[in-house]
């Protein structure tokens, strides 16, 4: 399977934008659920709370840009300790299209931009 193919398989999506068919398997990849999203209108297909940064680092980080290159170093190395989790993500990609939901406003500077990176081995 080409880097292409692989790439175009991993999409990225807000929470509070609605599923599409091209979606294909949806996984929520924070730790909480997004606020005021019902569950019936969410299309989520999976929840990955392990893949999503912990707490502590989800409010170090506060989305703030600034932080952005440090936080993708401490998330990378919490995304590794989770291994069983991430070869699941990468065996639902391997099946089909897979779109990575995430509630932060920030489309550029967010968990789900770092997991896809991973995913992709650009990190």
């Amino acid at each position: 399977m080409s880097g292409k193919v692989i790439d175009e398989r991993i999409k990225l999506k807000r929470a509070y934008e609605s599923p599409a068919a091209d979606d294909g398997t949806r996984v929520l990849v924070d730790r909480l659920w997004p606020r005021g999203v019902k569950k019936t209108d969410a299309g989520i297909d999976c929840w990955m709370k392990e893949l999503a940064p912990s707490a502590e680092l989800r409010k170090w980080f506060r989305h703030d840009p600034a932080r952005w290159e440090e936080f993708r170093q401490r998330y990378a190395a919490e995304i590794h300790a989770h291994r069983d989790e991430l070869d699941r993500l990468r065996d639902l990609i391997r099946h089909g299209a897979v779109t990575l939901v995430y509630s932060a406003h920030d489309e550029t500077h967010n968990d789900a931009v770092v997991l896809r990176e991973i995913l992709l081995g650009h990190r």
